[in-house]
């Protein structure tokens, strides 16, 4: 099954995130996302719109997914520009769960307006 085809799942305190050879695989299945690992492990890409509302309808589209997946990223707002930064918080780290955001976020950009 393809990544974005997966929902999130609750994460409990204790699981291990996920080690850096996973990691490795599942960015294979993610398109310009950056994985830093320095300190907690995280996902962040870039997004730019051609103006501010553009910016804040894709927020309000990346929020409306997160609270159906059950899973919210931590988002910068500058302007015309949208950071997204994914980690799994209870287990300071990365799960799939992110991956799978990642992707669906990805899929949103490829959405003409007004599709949900």
């Amino acid at each position: 099954m393809a990544i974005n085809e997966k929902h999130c799942t609750p994460c409990e305190g204790g699981t291990p995130p996920l080690k850096e050879q996973d990691e490795d695989k599942l960015m294979n299945e993610i398109e310009e996302w950056e994985l830093n690992r320095e300190g907690t492990h995280t996902l962040q890409k870039k997004f730019t719109f051609d103006n501010f509302k553009e910016a804040m309808e894709f927020v309000k589209k990346v929020a409306d997914l997160a609270n159906e997946e059950n899973h919210h990223p931590d988002m910068h707002i500058s302007y015309n520009k949208v950071i997204i930064e994914l980690t799994t918080h209870k287990i300071d780290g990365l799960s799939e769960n992110d991956f799978i955001l990642a992707s669906k976020i990805d899929n949103l950009q490829t959405q003409p307006t007004g599709a949900s």
